[in-house]
């Protein structure tokens, strides 16, 4: 099976060039995706014009690489529980604007249907677009802002997440159910040139969502998230999201929540998403009860960690002593890991991921596509040739073969999985 390349008109249309097959980007380079990479663009999934860029191309007749001349190019945007193998291919003109922070899948047209390069990660139907009932979200935003009226928090996760920028884990938890997300700091201990909820007013990209600007109190952390592990099917309760800053930043906080929310309740699970910049901060919420932790990562490389996060008082050491702490108390520990074909699947970034698994113990791989322009990000960190690329299919068969017990993902998983049965679908 072939794809063949897709292109748009500029007013929204896609047509697709059967004169070209679909290929897809590794690093710098366009490349050839193999026939059995390719799955059908799953529900949710959108089509994005890339203006500005030319699309590349197969020619079906000599197959030789060529631009498409017809208009520009087009990428996919892959939903949750999805990870990309190549990013859209293209030549960059020098006008062509930055790309806003979202993921640039390669897709293509066959047989009447839309394909991408991709993999389900994930069994886990938390986030599937179908699950939303939206009179639902809006009539639980009503009811819990009506059941806590001067929770600062609930207002947040209703108006600014659940409503404003749809947020899954914000709606879930209107729904009473799953993961329950607890914004905990405004300020962050890093710079990174991708941040999704802070951009300098220089800089020529916009953050995607607004940061929370107000530091929650123990007592509105506690009051919303007792009766959620309460009550919610496969509770788990996550203090670190999209719309904060680093959440260990607060750990005292945290760590007071912990405590009394333990008083209440032993139920479900208590996670933390963080950059893991302070393992003493870790080592303290881990005796006071917390179960897992993910650390997000766009590299265990840490030369190329550092020119992505360039981190305030804090090292590459720290993020990793960060997971060993956890496993040592027994506890879950994950990477969302940010995949970027032909950075992730390079052969020293294959080396660095073995290396880490071994030293920390690291439970879980959480494989998230990377949101970001793939020319401005590989300019930004300094990265003109990314060198030796296996593939990101390839790559995650060899860590599969090497480290069976290490799982793969794209959600914290609830206690259930943890210590139960984690292939099956807790979410249903």
């Amino acid at each position: 099976m072939q794809p063949f390349l897709l292109y748009s008109d500029g007013k929204g249309n896609i047509f697709e060039d059967r004169s070209l097959y679909a290929v897809g980007r590794s690093g710098w380079d366009a490349v050839p995706v193999p026939e059995d990479e390719w799955i059908l663009l799953p529900e949710g999934g959108q089509l994005y014009e890339l203006p500005g860029r030319r699309g590349i191309g197969i020619d079906i007749q000599t197959g030789e690489m060529r631009l498409c001349g017809k208009g520009w190019a087009v990428a996919a945007f892959i939903p949750p529980a999805h990870t990309g193998f190549y990013m859209a291919a293209y030549e960059t003109l020098h006008e062509a604007p930055t790309l806003p922070l979202f993921c640039y899948t390669a897709a293509g047209w066959y047989r009447d249907q839309f394909y991408v390069p991709a993999i389900r990660i994930e069994k886990d139907i938390r986030q599937e677009c179908s699950g939303y009932d939206e009179e639902k979200v809006k009539s639980g935003t009503v009811q819990l802002l009506h059941h806590y009226p001067h929770n600062r928090l609930v207002k947040h996760l209703a108006e600014n997440c659940a409503l404003t920028y749809q947020c899954p884990a914000a709606r879930n938890y209107f729904l009473g159910r799953w993961e329950c997300p607890i914004p905990s700091s405004p300020a962050c201990n890093a710079n990174c040139i991708g941040c999704i909820s802070f951009q300098p007013q220089e800089e020529e990209i916009v953050s995607t969502q607004d940061r929370l600007t107000f530091r929650p109190s123990v007592e509105e952390i506690v009051e919303y998230t007792v009766p959620h592990l309460e009550q919610a099917s496969f509770p788990v309760i996550s203090f670190g999201q999209g719309c904060e800053g680093e959440p260990l930043l607060m750990w005292q906080t945290i760590r007071d929540a912990i405590i009394e929310i333990r008083k209440h309740t032993g139920k479900g699970s208590i996670n933390i998403n963080t950059n893991g910049s302070m393992p003493e901060a870790v080592e303290t919420l881990m005796q006071v009860g917390l179960d897992s932790i993910r650390v997000s990562m766009n590299s265990a490389r840490e030369n190329i960690y550092l020119a992505y996060y360039r981190p305030n008082n804090y090292t590459f050491e720290d993020v990793v002593e960060s997971i060993s702490v956890v496993r040592k108390h027994g506890g879950w520990a994950s990477i969302n890991y940010f995949v970027f074909p032909g950075m992730t699947d390079n052969t020293q970034e294959y080396e660095a991921l073995r290396k880490l698994i071994r030293g920390t113990g690291l439970n879980m791989i959480q494989w998230r596509n990377f949101n970001i322009d793939p020319d401005w990000y590989l300019g930004r960190i300094g990265v003109t040739d990314s060198g030796e690329c296996m593939g990101v299919k390839q790559m995650m068969e060899n860590i599969h073969e090497e480290f069976p017990l290490v799982k793969f993902g794209y959600y914290n998983p609830p206690m259930e999985r943890i210590r139960g049965d984690f292939e099956k679908d807790y979410a249903h």
